[in-house]
């Protein structure tokens, strides 16, 4: 598994920005967060800086701008995160978080058949 820096909640709000929009500068991460939390500019900019400091993001300056970028791919945050999801609530097992799902009838008939639907495609192309 590779490893990848800690990031919090909060800190993932700002990847999330930087992975749909990479080259952005301070002022577009600042307005495109405005949308969707009640953080203050100051905290946003004290988030971007942290995530450089874990090595999630780099910058360059662009004029008088700073422009970020990822250093971490999203997919492989999203993998390493549901691997350790895994690990921590179903002994490493996807059967398990499915099974404990299905029979807390966590899951409609239309997300089972969609998920027997991605399973049969799967099957399909390992054929």
């Amino acid at each position: 598994m590779k490893k990848l820096p800690q990031i919090s909640e909060a800190e993932l709000e700002v990847m999330k920005i930087i992975w749909r929009h990479p080259h952005s500068n301070t002022k577009q991460v600042i307005e495109k967060l405005s949308k969707t939390s009640t953080w203050s500019p100051k905290t946003i900019q004290t988030m971007l800086l942290r995530l450089i400091k874990k090595g999630a993001l780099h910058h360059y300056k662009d004029g008088r701008v700073f422009v970020y970028v990822p250093n971490v791919e999203e997919s492989d945050y999203i993998e390493v995160e549901s691997q350790s999801f895994l690990n921590r609530f179903y002994n490493g097992t996807l059967n398990s978080m499915v099974l404990n799902f299905l029979e807390k009838d966590k899951l409609s008939e239309d997300e089972i058949n969609e998920l027997y639907d991605i399973l049969e495609e799967r099957k399909r192309k390992k054929e």
